[in-house]
């Protein structure tokens, strides 16, 4: 089985920290020269030092904010060196504030919308061109699995992310007769900040200790644990690869077995 990226280059969003850090790590590691895109410029500088790389590979990052896609879209191409092809494209971004759908503001919903599907349609529409013309291209979006079972408090994402697992099926057809492949990851509960911060703000509301509600949520999950930030990475390396070019279109969750849907 061929798992490596040699001469393949990946631009990883969100991936100074948490999912996109571990997928940038997983891609780098399997041979890729990976671009980091996130908004923080010092964590961006500490991470691309952290990429395992041997004499061939080279890495670099680009600080960007999704609010406003089209200025960041501007940075984006001002920074990308004109001739060079990335094959590998992972949407990343995190995600919206915690709350009832019913109770959302409509800028809450317009600033996610912008910073997940519009922001991915430019990316894909810069990177596209690319891609075809090496007919070869993997792009991965990292969403989530409230988006076959919709999450509680999570309004916003719950609704966000449908569209975007939507909008990557439509786009799987399109791109698939030149070689490109359109595939979603679904994380279920895994260790990241945003984790801790839910299992908080899940707690209180219910009126239980941190470690109550910890242990309430893992026994939800079968296999008994929270997911790693590397066992997301796995899947998506793997997604990435030569050996995944007969998959696009799906909806991948990497959740431990907690989803009850098929």
């Amino acid at each position: 089985m061929n798992l490596r990226l040699e001469g393949k280059n990946a631009l990883v969003c969100g991936s100074s920290q948490g999912l996109g850090k571990a997928i940038a790590v997983r891609l780098a590691e399997m041979g890729a020269n990976v671009t980091l895109l996130a908004r923080n410029e010092d964590t961006l500088k500490i991470t691309v030092g952290e990429l395992p790389a041997n004499s061939e590979q080279k890495h670099n990052f680009i600080s960007v904010d999704f609010s406003e896609p089209e200025n960041a879209i501007q940075n984006i191409k001002s920074q990308l060196p004109l001739d060079k092809v990335y094959h590998i494209l992972i949407n990343n971004a995190g995600g919206p504030q915690p709350g009832e759908i019913n109770s959302a503001e409509p800028e809450h919903l317009r600033q996610a919308f912008n910073q997940h599907i519009i922001m991915s349609q430019l990316l894909v529409q810069l990177l596209l061109p690319g891609m075809k013309k090496a007919g070869f291209g993997r792009i991965i979006n990292v969403i989530s699995i409230g988006v076959k079972q919709p999450i509680e408090n999570l309004g916003v994402s719950n609704t966000i992310r449908a569209a975007m697992a939507s909008w990557s099926k439509t786009l799987s057809r399109e791109l698939a007769p030149f070689g490109i492949t359109v595939n979603n990851l679904l994380p279920g509960h895994t260790r990241t900040t945003r984790l801790e911060a839910l299992i908080q703000n899940r707690a209180k509301s219910k009126g239980v200790t941190v470690e109550e509600m910890e242990k309430s949520m893992i026994a939800e999950i079968p296999v008994g644990r929270f997911g790693k930030p590397e066992d997301i990475a796995n899947a998506a390396g793997f997604l990435a690869s030569e050996e995944a070019s007969f998959i696009t279109g799906i909806n991948l969750p990497v959740d431990g077995g907690f989803l009850r849907t098929l």
